[in-house]
């Protein structure tokens, strides 16, 4: 079974049957360096060694980027040494060479600041500090895209045929918690979601449908307060990749249409005649989120918290085409005439920008980007949970090291019956390169610190 499963499986007739036995890994893969070989020749072989590795190692991940660079991604410094020799040793057994390790970060929307840097409170002076910096921002977006004070942006497409009108508003952090707990059930939901638009059936374990509506229990239970008033009956799809901690809202009055937790009701929803121009590319909305939430603004890192809800959305086509129908027809346009005569009878589907379809994706990932650049951005940085044990003749070099690489120290206490210190605290994992050297170098190996992923913060 090893050309079909890459790291562990159950074998099931239904595409959405649970795992019979879960296998949670504490490490969680973050660093991630790019590898070749020395040799140009010798790619197969490496190709094969990476396969293999990833196959061995259950907290490895090989991946390939969309520039063609090959990337290996684990959970630390040693964990990142440890395969880099099993794949010139053991797996693909050439020289390889290795980038220095990279380490992602994620990008996020917050709350506007009540106070300033000395406790003051905004006030009117933020409200008036917002429309200045509204009207100072008109000038570096292109033409067509309008930013109000509350931070609505108001895109149209090229060929002025549509309008979308798009708010970025920051999650909970329980949600977004809560989100990243579920990936397997919000994937196995919009895989449903995509058999039931196909016109398929999908049978799904009685026991997932009740983790799937203790899920969106939860999901209504955390959400809370006026502005998210019947959100979770509104989402229209998760981000990126139709899994990720972001959400998209359909907030468009009078386009209704089929729920992400249609799997639950088991009946399919009746659509409204004056929705199925929306409907023909309601795909074309998701993409350009998906696009969107996939690389941020700020430095091309995935989005983390952010909900995306669409106010409106107008088209001046009275006769859509389906986006299979533009594909086809701009395929054919340069030795066919009749497509393109028919495509512009439509509303101008084609034209000098493009099919619609496209260029319907480009606004929606445009729109959802100065959507989020109009609220204030943060970096999120991953962190590391520390534990570390020491005596207390040298818990003032442990505390030097941590305050050094930005750590921070979340509790101490005296282990019974020793003379030991058990100090747990946050590390970014930025600064974690060289980190237990230098620990154990300054501290002559009396302390020796253990680094596991935990979580995403917000860098202030």
């Amino acid at each position: 079974m090893e050309e079909f499963i890459l790291k562990s499986a159950t074998i099931s007739t239904s595409p959405a049957c649970p795992p019979f036995t879960p296998i949670n890994f504490e490490a969680t893969p973050i660093v991630r360096v790019a590898i070749e070989p020395k040799h140009p020749s010798e790619m197969p072989k490496l190709v094969r060694g990476m396969r293999l590795l990833n196959q061995a190692d259950p907290c490895a991940e090989v991946l390939i980027q969309e520039t063609g660079e090959h990337v290996l991604v684990t959970a630390g410094e040693v964990h990142l040494q440890r395969c880099l020799d099993d794949l010139r040793e053991r797996f693909a057994k050439i020289e390889i060479s290795a980038s220095e390790p990279i380490i992602p970060f994620r990008e996020t929307v917050i709350r506007p600041p009540k106070v300033d840097m000395v406790n003051e409170d905004l006030g009117k002076q933020q409200k008036v500090a917002v429309i200045h910096q509204v009207k100072d921002d008109q000038t570096k977006y292109h033409e067509g895209v309008q930013v109000d004070s509350t931070g609505l942006v108001t895109l149209t497409t090229s060929n002025k045929m549509a309008t979308v009108r798009v708010r970025a508003i920051p999650l909970p952090e329980e949600v977004t918690r809560l989100l990243e707990d579920n990936v397997e059930l919000i994937r196995t939901i919009e895989q449903f979601s995509l058999f039931a638009w196909e016109g398929k059936t999908l049978e799904i374990n009685q026991k997932i449908l009740e983790n799937i509506q203790d899920f969106k229990v939860k999901l209504e239970s955390t959400l809370q307060g006026h502005k998210w008033r019947g959100a979770v009956e509104h989402i229209w799809a998760f981000g990126p990749r139709r899994c990720g901690p972001n959400i998209l809202l359909n907030r468009i009055e009078g386009y209704r249409r089929p729920s992400v937790w249609q799997c639950l009701e088991r009946e399919k929803e009746i659509e409204k005649a004056e929705t199925t121009a929306f409907r023909d590319f309601d795909n074309s909305i998701v993409s350009g989120f998906q696009l969107a939430t996939l690389s941020g603004p700020m430095c091309e890192e995935p989005l983390m918290g952010v909900c995306f809800s669409v106010e409106s959305w107008d088209m001046k086509i009275s006769t859509p085409l389906t986006q299979q129908d533009s594909i086809d027809e701009e395929s054919h346009m340069q030795s066919s005439n009749r497509s393109r005569s028919r495509a512009e009878t439509a509303g101008g589907s084609l034209d000098c920008y493009g099919p619609f379809s496209g260029q319907l994706i480009a606004a929606m990932k445009e729109t959802c980007r100065y959507a989020f650049q109009a609220k204030p951005q943060r970096l999120m940085a991953a962190m590391y949970t520390c534990e570390i044990m020491a005596t207390a003749e040298v818990l003032g070099r442990v505390y030097a090291v941590l305050s050094k690489r930005e750590g921070r120290v979340l509790q101490e206490e005296m282990k019974e019956g020793t003379d030991m210190f058990i100090i747990k605290a946050v590390l970014p994992v930025a600064e974690s390169f060289g980190f237990a050297d230098e620990i154990r170098k300054r501290t002559s190996g009396l302390a020796s610190p253990q680094l596991v992923f935990s979580h995403w913060e917000v860098n202030e």
